[in-house]
């Protein structure tokens, strides 16, 4: 069983490559039964993404290499998953065979594990390759050939088929110059500055950024440096720069923030640090890197995110289905296991001597031009207030990952299980308007402009409805003014964050403002005030497992009832400590 809870993790030791290698087959070993019963067609539930069952089992059978394969690099062997692997491998991409991952397609899933395999093909052939024979090396290199035939989507999985490319080059097999060139074009298109990448013309700036366009640059680097060396060296310039301002994601205790799409892949959100130790770029202090890293692993060893048997599972702070993609299978969570690259060390080498470094000294605001964010720490924890998207995406729940006035490591956020109700539509550090009998809340923003100190956006959240909102940062929060104009009277909503209904927690309500002070001690608060405009403080029950931390949660809130015509109305929002 995994070692987890609060206080086991606290004391969890991650010094030693051995401590790391320990806590990534206390991740594995769950994974040992279904093996066994499942050989390369893993199955790990019951639950479907859009894709077919066959990139279903293949992804569940790859993505643990994203922690084996730096495992195996560093020098260690498990005596169990060298087997395992070397012949699912060989059964998985047999077209003759029972196990077969089958033939792929346009926008395929399994463009996406490739990566993971092409990983192991470039740094340890001699566990995923060398043991082949000659017609599976064969039946290998032609499924992985295959994302060079199909179309991919304009986004960071053009990446896949670089690290195909490359991979096949390296292991002598066919691979496609031009097309690697013509892939390679495209990354390059999608640059923004400052380190930051746009996830293709119809996509957004989050953790794909560090997880994928950094993460797999940094590969690419690895073993093409001697090829292309002026590209990679741009790729390790940008990863300095982009360091600058990631870091300011990470709370001082491990918490990452909580913003955008697939964060059920949960640990992946330090895996570009890890990346970096495991090429050896200071883009930090390697210290500042092993303690960000660390503590971020223990901060997710404390929760609830394992199954009976030990499987991860899709949700963020606790098994939830709610919250999940599209594109999430049982099998996706191990996406996580990216955050082992470090593993790749060897046992040897100085980074492992190091002590945990604390957080660096960070400005208590700094702004993040490219991300179209300012962000703001206050009492260690991250807190993003963001203009939100100006394109549609086709995402779940896009209005909640990324339309939100604010997000933050501390509260996360909540998603909507309907909008027919305030409690089902759990709208936290939303402005939601009621009108005809439904909740309706920002979704795209028409105009926006971000300073170091205020966010100014204008939007629409229906027909009928505008509003021209102002965030204001204050010392311990923030202070939102909003010129609302309807064409009939409606009911107005301007929520705080989500507030865990767990423990201890004591609500004090007034009139004006709304007073949550949680934890045994009561060592923190939270407080929604009415500032001005005819409003009431209240407070939001909001419906189970909306939140992405909190299975309860409550949202303090104030209600404004405005009538037709144009309406001036403003909230205070703050964080407070109590000792």
């Amino acid at each position: 069983m995994i070692n987890t809870g609060e206080e086991a993790e606290k004391t969890r030791s991650l010094r030693s490559r051995q401590d790391y290698e320990e806590l990534l087959l206390e991740l594995l070993r769950p994974l040992l039964p279904h093996f066994a019963r499942c050989g390369a067609r893993l199955e790990l539930g019951a639950s479907a993404a859009v894709y077919e069952k066959e990139a279903q089992w293949a992804e569940a059978f790859l993505r643990p290499l994203w922690g084996l394969v730096p495992l195996w690099a560093g020098g260690s062997r498990t005596g169990v998953f060298e087997e395992i692997y070397q012949k699912g491998l060989a059964a998985g991409t047999d077209p003759e065979g029972p196990q077969y991952w089958g033939d792929v397609h346009d926008v395929d899933q399994r463009f996406v594990e490739m990566a993971a395999l092409s990983w192991g093909l470039l740094i340890t052939p001699q566990v995923v390759w060398d043991p082949l024979g000659e017609q599976e090396k064969k039946n290998l290199a032609a499924w992985l050939d295959g994302i060079n035939h199909y179309a991919l989507p304009p986004c960071n999985w053009m990446f896949f088929a670089i690290l195909v490319n490359v991979a096949l080059k390296e292991r002598g097999m066919h691979y496609h110059p031009e097309k690697l060139q013509e892939y390679l074009d495209y990354i390059e298109s999608c640059y923004q500055g400052d380190g930051w990448y746009l996830d293709g013309q119809n996509g957004e700036k989050d953790y794909y950024v560090s997880f994928a366009f950094h993460y797999y640059s940094l590969i690419y680097v690895r073993f093409m440096e001697k090829e292309d060396p002026d590209r990679c060296l741009e790729y390790k310039n940008r990863a300095r720069q982009f360091a600058e301002e990631f870091v300011y994601w990470f709370a001082d205790q491990g918490e990452a923030l909580a913003y955008g799409r697939s964060l059920t892949y949960r640990m992946a959100q330090a895996s570009f640090f890890s990346m970096c130790v495991a090429c050896g770029l200071e883009v930090l202090p390697f210290a500042v890197m092993k303690g960000i890293i660390g503590r971020h692993l223990r901060f997710w060893m404390r929760l609830p995110v394992f199954d009976s048997g030990g499987l991860l599972t899709i949700g963020y702070g606790y098994p939830n289905l709610l919250m999940s993609e599209q594109y999430n299978a049982p099998g996706s969570p191990y996406w996580a296991l990216k955050v082992f690259a470090l593993l790749a060390l060897p046992e040897d080498d100085p980074f492992w001597r190091l002590e945990e470094a604390l957080m660096p000294a960070l400005a208590p605001r700094r702004l993040i031009s490219r991300g179209k964010m300012l962000v703001q720490r206050i009492n260690g924890q991250v807190y993003a207030y963001v203009a939100g998207r100006t394109i549609p995406h086709q995402h779940v729940h896009t209005e909640a990952k990324y339309s939100k006035f604010m997000y933050s490591s501390r509260f996360a956020f909540s998603v909507p299980r309907s909008m027919y109700s305030i409690e089902e539509a759990a709208p936290d550090n939303m402005l939601a308007v009621v009108k005809d009998g439904l909740v309706f809340v920002k979704g795209i923003t028409e105009t926006l402009s971000v300073s170091e100190q205020e966010i100014q956006m204008e939007w629409s959240p229906c027909p009928g409805v505008k509003v021209k909102t102002r965030l204001i940062l204050l010392d311990n929060g923030h202070r939102r003014e909003h010129v609302i104009s309807c064409d009939a009277p409606c009911l107005v909503y301007d929520c705080g964050a989500a507030i865990p209904d767990q423990g201890q927690i004591e609500e004090r309500l007034r009139e004006d403002r709304v007073e949550m002070l949680w934890g045994d001690q009561k060592e923190e608060g939270y407080q929604t005030a009415v500032i001005s405009g005819e409003g009431k403080a209240v407070v939001i029950h909001a419906s189970p497992n909306t939140n992405l931390l909190w299975p309860k949660t409550r949202i303090p809130s104030a209600v404004y009832e405005l009538k037709a015509g144009v309406s001036r109305i403003e909230t205070e929002f703050l964080v407070r400590l109590y000792g």
